[in-house]
């Protein structure tokens, strides 16, 4: 299974900066390979930012 570490805090993209990001990775192939680990990692960057955490009631 793979892990990655997710950055937390400043360090971690906005939902647009995270778009961007997978828009860069698809449109800058240069071969027929998919850079499936990277698009994965921009995903869960993307959805991370998308959906932000909803701290628990009190």
């Amino acid at each position: 299974m793979h892990e990655s570490v997710i950055p937390t805090g400043p360090a971690r993209p906005s939902a647009a900066e995270a778009n961007e990001a997978i828009r860069h990775l698809v449109e800058s192939r240069v071969d027929d390979e998919w850079p499936s680990e990277a698009y994965e990692f921009l995903l869960t960057e993307w959805s991370a930012a998308s959906h932000p955490e909803v701290s628990a009631a009190p």
